[in-house]
């Protein structure tokens, strides 16, 4: 099913936008576009060109059967660098690669991964030649090996998704001098009014940074404290972002970050809340999985990350969370400059999920141990290790982003183990963000937020007898199937609605008579399921295809609106 955004994607270099808001070089060769990819296995064997970055399996791939355990897919591009690119090193970067690979120039190895959520760079200077073939080895054995592999599927049905292969985000090249920047880390201390930054660099040496007009030279490798003049408190009504630069010998950057403050405090009737700057803000949010019909996990374009942003400000949600999915750093800096808090889920993993483990705390509230690992589809030390790693990879590459206000480290022990282990390791990582450890069931009584599921029966608020701060971070799941826009005959939803009327009448009984009460009494936060339909999930406000707006936005605005009224 084609999306409303198919005639305006770049077939020659679909998705060419700079991938990399907050570090920005004029540097930039995008590599997306016609690549050719083989599939070899004991059942098939194939060949073709792929479109990158999306994947084989998703229609504008090409539609093909998910790769199997015992398949390799190797996708290839030539490359001839422009004359003039190479400034000392070049680096080559492919954003996602699904699922395990192995990445070669020229018959040389260059780099590997694990992780198909993460970025894979590497330098490639040393395997350059005058016309360059880039090579990906790539393995995707889905639920067999345990990795990070988020809603995907072997068997996709419900609320699970097609399975999908290969490069599903950009490839580009970028060139640096010897001596170059290779990463930034920023933590802005609101009640100082100063910016924390760190230059990491491959040398050592001094570094200028140009803020508000000023120059300051600062060390590389070590932080620095810059004083912000003008406090410009960024939020979702009010989204300023500073904007810098940073030149290190040969090497120049433009950045951005902005001044805010995410914590847990006690309102004025002694109730934790969720604060923004140092004030309760009630956040009304969509479940948001980041799937599209013709390209699943991928966007066709930057115009669509943009309009499903602003799609939910028009209803007047003002946080979205990001379900089991790491984006291309383009949708977080949409959320950052349209003003949109972001929850950003951990990637699930592990081995097939026993049902009964998943399911039984929906409507029994028992929750288990987690450390009875085989219940929580958790098998080896290594797949512990390597979740734990990637868990690490993923925290740094999105530290930077203002608007993600809350990590949230499992979801209804999906792959769960030691949580306990994992917060802990997340507050020595980051202090300047909330954290939920459990979201909805497998509850195991730590941290500062206490996150309820309710599906199929009204939500009633509860005080948690730790005291801890109270959200409902899934609820709803509305079944709304609208026709013409359908991948599926057999849709999948929590609750049968005939009509977007009916669905207006639903939504404003929902959140008159359950939310708005709930808020009240202490809850600080609701995620509605979803934003739009995925697959067979029909229970999105949005159609897959993004061709259809289920409601009116000014209903559900001025429900949202009465959720953040004093």
């Amino acid at each position: 099913m084609l999306s409303k955004y198919h005639d305006q994607i770049d077939f020659n270099c679909p998705m060419s936008d700079y991938p990399r808001p907050q570090m920005v070089r004029d540097s930039y060769l995008c590599l997306n576009g016609p690549w050719h990819y083989t599939i070899t296995g004991q059942h098939r064997t194939c060949s073709g060109q792929a479109l990158v970055p999306f994947s084989l399996e998703c229609e504008l791939g090409g539609g093909l059967d998910p790769l199997k355990a015992d398949e390799e897919l190797i996708m290839e591009k030539e490359v001839i660098l422009p004359e003039g690119f190479n400034r000392g090193k070049v680096l080559l970067h492919l954003d996602a690669v699904d699922a395990f690979c192995e990445v070669y120039v020229n018959q040389k190895h260059v780099a590997s991964s694990k992780c198909g959520y993460l970025p894979v760079v590497c330098d490639i200077t040393d395997a350059l030649a005058q016309t360059n073939q880039i090579k990906v080895v790539i393995q995707d054995p889905t639920e067999l090996k345990g990795q990070m592999r988020g809603k995907q599927s072997s068997d996709p049905k419900g609320i699970w998704y097609t399975a999908q292969s290969g490069l599903w985000q950009s490839a580009w090249l970028e060139s640096v001098p010897v001596h170059y920047i290779t990463s930034l880390k920023m933590t802005p201390h609101f009640d100082k009014k100063e910016l924390e930054l760190i230059i990491n660099t491959n040398y050592d040496a001094m570094a200028q940074v140009e803020l508000e007009g000023q120059i300051h030279e600062v060390k590389t490798n070590e932080p620095v404290y810059l004083s912000v003049h003008e406090l410009h408190p960024w939020s979702p009504d009010t989204p300023y972002l500073y904007d810098f630069k940073v030149q290190f010998e040969q090497d120049d950057i433009s950045s951005y970050f902005a001044m805010r403050k995410y914590s847990i405090e006690k309102d004025k009737d002694g109730i934790k809340r969720l604060f923004l700057n140092n004030k309760p803000l009630f956040h009304t949010g969509l479940l948001d999985q980041g799937y599209l019909s013709e390209t699943l996990l991928s966007w066709p374009c930057d115009q669509a990350m943009i309009d499903d942003i602003k799609a939910a400000k028009s209803m007047g949600f003002n946080m979205l969370r990001k379900h089991i999915k790491v984006e291309p750093l383009r949708w977080y800096y949409h959320c950052d400059r349209l003003g949109m808090l972001v929850w950003q889920d951990m990637v699930s993993g592990g081995g097939p999920y026993n049902k009964f483990t998943i399911n039984l705390p929906l409507f029994t509230d028992i929750h288990y141990k987690d450390n009875l690992y085989w219940l929580f589809g958790r098998r080896t030390e290594e797949e512990k290790q390597q979740w734990l790693k990637d868990f690490k990879g993923i925290i740094d590459h999105l530290y930077n982003v203002p608007s993600i206000a809350m990590w949230v480290i499992f979801n209804e022990g999906w792959g769960q183990f030691d949580v306990k282990n994992a917060y802990a390791l997340l507050k020595s990582w980051d202090t300047s963000r909330t954290i939920i450890p459990c979201s909805g069931w497998h509850d195991q009584k730590i941290g500062d937020v206490r996150s309820w599921h309710v599906y199929f029966r009204p939500y009633r608020f509860k005080k948690d007898p730790l005291d801890r701060c109270v959200i409902l971070s899934e609820f709803g799941g509305y079944q709304l199937p609208v026709q013409g826009h359908l991948v599926s005959e057999e849709p999948y939803g929590y609750k049968a609605i005939l009509n977007s009327t009916h669905l207006e009448a639903e939504l404003t009984e929902l959140y008159a008579n359950q939310i708005l009460p709930g808020k009240k009494q202490g809850l600080s936060a609701s995620v509605f399921t979803q934003l739009t339909d995925v697959e067979r999930e029909v229970n999105g406000l949005i159609t897959y295809d993004r061709k259809v707006l289920k409601i009116n936005p000014d209903v559900m605005k001025a429900l949202n609106e009465a959720l953040n009224q004093e």
